[in-house]
């Protein structure tokens, strides 16, 4: 894997594809850095070493070119106080203005170009665009993890125009070895919790992780659907019927490769979508007509918990409940708070893909777990085993 720290940077313009796609609020004030800081130690090891940065990333999605609410402007300020230094602006990412802002900097300085997206060559991964971009730079360098699924001109056209000149930043290297350390794991035993909603959105990823884990964990809506699958009574909760058969597949090859599943036993149910609904704790196999589950029961708490302080290795990809409501949000916590307890304990852990990691930042676990994935889709894509077009235009 080449890495910044395996190529020349001094005297040379390194154009990085950052991933600077944070929420803004109304006032158009960042409200989530997280992305921002996390790309800091590449920018800084550029400059360190004798080199200057022209930034580029997208933000949003804007509709029909240009559009205020989505400009890269309204991240200049925050980002030169981030970097203790001016952060100079392009109004284009492309065009005589910007190349000659780009063409003009000197080592040390840092230049940001405005939304790729602004121009639908981006995301159509178009060629010429890639070409354009291309010039702003003598050396490529790509950290940004969370576009890395997408073949768009600046993930992975854009590479091409830099033969032996192209290498990835630290976020990319880190979040590349942190889903290694998951997915080609020595130590056991390893443990996979996949949560959320519904199978659908994570069968891949399930049927791609049981070859490499020992234990899996589901939970949330899509334990609803298993608990069906397997005769139960589940009310009104979530359940995908289309997927009772794949449910029980999935059961039946995860004993055939000797990995044990761990599916809720107990329930606490509502009688609403709300906050405010009656409820009540019942078998996950037993829940009444008109009750849905929202979240796990306290004896699932406890049986998860002992899985995952057994465990060496501990991947979470999802809620086991509807966090987001203070009623429901119990077995989500005292999930986090486990694994929390078996990183203390040596444990690797990773966190990953949006809920989850909104769960951990909700509960302040974010930072006592091993690692927290800035991905999203990208870090979902490559637990699926896909080849994401952003880590292999780096490859090639």
């Amino acid at each position: 894997m080449i890495t910044i720290d395996q190529i020349s940077l001094k005297d040379k313009r390194v154009l990085v594809r950052v991933d600077f796609n944070v929420p803004l609020n109304d006032a158009l004030e960042i409200t989530d850095d997280t992305r921002i800081v996390a790309t800091l130690p590449t920018i800084e090891k550029i400059l360190r070493d004798g080199g200057s940065a022209v930034l580029m990333s997208h933000l949003g999605r804007p509709k029909a070119g240009p559009e205020n609410t989505f400009s890269l402007q309204h991240i200049v300020k925050h980002l030169s106080t981030c970097l203790g230094r001016e952060v100079q602006f392009a109004s284009d990412c492309i065009g005589e203005e910007a190349f000659r802002s780009s063409s003009n900097l000197k080592p040390g300085q840092v230049l940001l170009l405005e939304n790729l997206r602004f121009y639908t060559q981006e995301e159509n991964g178009d060629r010429d665009f890639a070409a354009k971009l291309a010039k702003h730079g003598d050396v490529y360098v790509n950290d940004a993890f969370g576009t890395a699924h997408r073949a768009h001109a600046s993930t992975a056209i854009i590479a091409e125009f830099f033969p032996g000149q192209k290498a990835f930043g630290y976020v990319m290297a880190k979040e590349i070895e942190n889903v290694g350390k998951v997915l080609n794991s020595v130590e056991k035993p390893v443990t996979a919790i996949i949560g959320g909603a519904k199978v659908s959105s994570k069968l891949t990823i399930i049927e791609n992780l049981l070859p490499k884990v020992d234990h899996l964990i589901i939970g949330g809506g899509m334990a609803y659907t298993f608990a069906k699958a397997r005769g139960g009574k589940i009310g009104s909760s979530l359940v995908e019927d289309d997927l009772l058969d794949k449910a029980s597949e999935i059961l039946v090859k995860a004993k055939a490769q000797s990995v044990e599943i761990h599916l809720p036993v107990d329930s606490l149910n509502a009688d609403a979508f709300s906050n405010d609904a009656n409820t009540e704790v019942t078998d996950i196999m037993a829940i009444k007509d008109g009750w849905m589950g929202l979240d796990v029961g306290p004896k699932t708490s406890i049986l998860f918990r002992e899985v995952i302080l057994k465990s060496k290795v501990i991947l979470w990809n999802g809620p086991v409940g509807v966090f987001e409501m203070p009623r429901f949000s119990q077995g989500t916590k005292e999930l986090g708070a486990a694994i929390v307890d078996a990183t203390e304990s040596g444990s690797f852990s990773l966190v990953g893909g949006g809920d989850s990691v909104a769960a951990a930042k909700q509960f302040n676990l974010d930072e006592k777990v091993s690692y927290v994935s800035t991905g999203g889709g990208a870090m979902l894509e490559y637990l699926e085993g896909t080849v994401l077009p952003g880590i292999a235009a780096i490859l090639d």
